[in-house]
């Protein structure tokens, strides 16, 4: 098949990008490199030949008038700023690639009779006020807090996508991303876990906002990618679904694991919580499981090892 990665120079999207191709597939990636790193381009040319990997820069924001002579199969929509510190310095990008990006991407499935896939967040529960989160939920979220540019464009993209699905006929899926780490990760990208494993190897406290008792569920970028793929090919339900790790920690508690292995002896040092930062993060995969056969495989333990040694190796 040839398939459509948008936010291909991402994290996930290269990650996402390479397990494609090792499934037989052609893909064509699209990115600006808003948020993205070009070493991660670099590498899949390097590693795959132009029958396997084709990249196009490009705004998501911009009409897709590029892909109009080959026949496009599927479409993984994982263009977004995905960190705070990235979506609120730009709030206005973020908003528009969860409204005229999606579209754009979602008229190409369109066009093309391809199967859309959506990459939503956990971050559409906001604060919630029922744990774990079930696709049920409607969420806690502040329209118009300084979170609100990245929780609403992923809302608002569920909606579009869902209109697609029921007035255009497009075949759709949604996948709601709880926080997932792994190699490639920026290491300035502001996420918990980058920050504390830069600090940790550089020997300087890890920062912890409030008290350090709200907590996140970290999934393995493996675990994610292979639920991403087992989610488009399921003819049964569009979704939302899960995806994460049910393995929940405090942050202090990740603060003191990570130290623990590093060997870091500089503690930590406690600031200030950030305004709507949400205090119980965890997904509740009963639908998930039971309609996609999907459960996360990698333990915390091997995956952040794993995510250890590629910082040591790219920052020391």
């Amino acid at each position: 098949m040839n398939i459509v990665v948008a936010g291909a120079a991402g994290f996930l999207g290269s990650h996402l990008c390479d397990a494609l191709i090792l499934k037989g597939h052609t893909v064509i990636g699209i990115d600006n490199f808003l948020t993205g790193q070009h070493k991660n381009i670099e590498r899949l040319k390097q590693d795959w030949n132009e029958t396997q990997f084709r990249f196009i820069e490009a705004d998501v924001c911009s009409p897709v008038n590029f892909l109009e002579n080959i026949q496009i199969h599927q479409v993984y929509y994982l263009a977004s700023p995905a960190s705070p510190i990235d979506y609120v310095k730009m709030p206005l990008e973020t908003l528009y690639v969860g409204s005229f990006g999606c579209r754009n991407y979602l008229e190409l499935a369109e066009r093309h009779n391809a199967r859309f896939l959506l990459t939503s967040t956990s971050e559409v529960y906001g604060d919630p006020t029922i744990h774990p989160q079930p696709e049920t939920y409607w969420g806690n979220v502040n329209p118009i807090g300084p979170r609100s540019v990245y929780d609403e464009s992923k809302r608002y993209a569920e909606s579009l996508t869902v209109a697609f699905h029921n007035h255009c006929n497009v075949e759709v899926r949604i996948a709601r991303i709880f926080n997932t780490f792994g190699p490639r990760m920026r290491h300035d990208d502001g996420r918990v876990i980058p920050t504390f494993v830069k600090q940790a190897l550089f020997k300087e406290p890890l920062t912890i906002f409030g008290d350090g008792s709200q907590t996140r569920s970290f999934c393995f970028y493996s675990d994610l990618i292979r639920g991403l793929i087992t989610l488009m090919n399921n003819p049964l339900s569009i979704g939302p679904f899960n995806l994460g790790n049910p393995h929940e920690l405090s942050m202090l508690a990740l603060a003191n694991e990570i130290n623990k292995i590093l060997d870091n002896p500089a503690g930590i040092i406690h600031h200030p919580l950030p305004t709507n930062d949400p205090t119980r993060r965890r997904p509740d995969l009963t639908k998930t499981q039971s309609i996609l056969g999907w459960t996360p495989e990698v333990s915390f333990s091997k995956g952040i090892r794993e995510t250890i040694a590629y910082f040591r190796d790219t920052l020391l």
